[in-house]
């Protein structure tokens, strides 16, 4: 039986003490925090910024960024939803988002290794196209009248066993990725290209397709992120997903996982994801200002890059 590092285990645990600390003070503050009800109303709202930010570590794991998951997610949102309008099966408008964001995706992963673009403007490049075609696709208004359908209903605001069933999906998803990334090939050749790439592609690693899946599966996870959304607000908006791309990156960074790629991990992501929720929830609790809140969330981001520059000197 292998020993346990711990030199190496505790800094990774560092943000889930955080995250301990932070719910006991917010306890301590408001006791109504700590009750059922606003746990799973925290896990719900972090639903959505959790797939993408599980998204946004495996392709930040390979030294890349993804500036286009808040477009990819409202073109996906938008197309499912004109779908479901229109009469076709729930089921099938929800596939065709799906295989719309794995597409979106794919294209990032396309520029970035055949186009030699560097990820930042890449991706810059594909947020301005993406939200444009959602706003000319849209012409710029909400997409409504998507019916009662049970099953599309239930798969932003339904429960299952008393949990919500996004939280669930976010639980699932969550369970695939760290087996894709902690146990498997493919997992070890993310971590190898982001740890150095041309040590890589000397190792026989295709890097390029390693890049091209990691930014499908991200585009991928911000569809299903999008079906929550629109399930959950019945509509489709074009507006969709502005700035989640920062709250994703925010949530990798928190959770430990360097920006210059090749170290890092899911797990560490989730806590970053949940940090953030349960500030924000918090917050609105204790009565803080809406606009201070924003500087709060900008400090605490700060202080995890200055963090992770510190762990690295």
């Amino acid at each position: 039986m292998s020993k346990i590092n711990y030199k190496e285990l505790l800094p990774k645990l560092g943000p889930l003490f955080g995250l301990l600390l932070l719910i006991v003070v917010l306890t301590l503050l408001n006791p109504n925090f700590l009750t059922v009800s606003n746990l799973l109303n925290v896990l719900r709202q972090v639903s959505i910024s959790g797939l993408i930010a599980f998204g946004m570590t495996f392709v930040i794991l390979t030294g890349g960024i993804d500036l286009s998951v808040g477009s990819t997610l409202a073109l996906t949102g938008a197309v499912a939803a004109s779908l479901i309008a229109s009469g076709t099966d729930p089921i099938i408008a929800m596939g065709v988002a799906l295989v719309l964001g794995l597409i979106l995706g794919a294209i990032n992963g396309i520029i970035i290794t055949k186009g030699r673009v560097a990820p930042f403007i890449a991706t810059l490049a594909t947020m301005t196209v993406y939200r444009g075609l959602t706003l000319v696709y849209t012409e710029g208004k909400p997409v409504s009248g998507l019916g009662d359908s049970v099953t599309f209903q239930m798969f932003g605001k339904g429960y299952f066993l008393g949990i919500p069933v996004p939280v669930i999906t976010t639980i699932l998803a969550f369970i695939v990725l760290y087996l894709i990334l902690h146990k498997t090939n493919f997992g070890r050749r993310v971590y190898a290209v982001g740890g150095n790439e041309e040590a890589s592609k000397l190792s026989g690693i295709n890097t390029d397709r390693v890049k091209i899946w990691v930014y499908a599966i991200t585009g991928l996870l911000a569809s299903v992120s999008a079906l929550i959304l629109t399930s959950r607000l019945n509509s489709a908006q074009p507006t969709a997903g502005e700035s989640y791309e920062l709250d994703a990156i925010a949530a990798v960074v928190l959770g430990g996982t360097s920006l210059t790629g090749g170290r890092g991990w899911i797990f560490g992501t989730l806590v970053g994801v949940l940090i953030i929720g349960v500030l924000n929830n918090g917050m609105n609790l204790i009565g803080v200002s809406s606009f201070f809140q924003q500087v709060v969330k900008g400090v605490v981001i700060l202080l995890a890059v200055m963090l992770d520059r510190k762990k690295q000197a």
